[in-house]
């Protein structure tokens, strides 16, 4: 099996996607940290950035329907705090993804002008 820049595209491309669902996950609790009976949702990159070899979209797909966002039916309130620390968090998380695909269209770009 070889990999190429564009597998590495796609999972990273998938990788905006899930930190793009996190991120309005987020926002949804933190503007619901008042209001009764709110539940707070979350996605959990764990279950997923293990498996990177398989392909995302479809585990995503099976295991959560259109959307990756899961509710945490704990029971617990909303600490505001958490929230903002788990935004700093996928901030780093969404810089970091966007460097790997800069790099990656830098490479393919390099690619194409040494063929030249």
């Amino acid at each position: 099996m070889t990999f190429t820049a564009l597998d590495s595209m796609g999972k990273t491309s998938l990788m905006l996607d899930l930190i793009s669902q996190k991120q309005r996950a987020l926002g949804s609790n933190v503007a619901n940290v008042d209001t009764p009976g709110y539940v707070r949702r979350d996605i959990d990159f764990s279950q997923y950035l293990g498996s990177m070899n398989s392909p995302l979209e479809t585990k995503l797909s099976t295991a959560l329907g259109p959307s990756g966002v899961i509710e945490d039916r704990r029971g617990k309130e909303i600490d505001i705090a958490d929230e903002l620390a788990e935004l700093q968090k996928n901030s780093l998380m969404y810089t970091m993804a966007t460097r790997r695909m800069s790099n990656i269209i830098t490479e393919m770009k390099t690619v194409l002008n040494v063929g030249k």
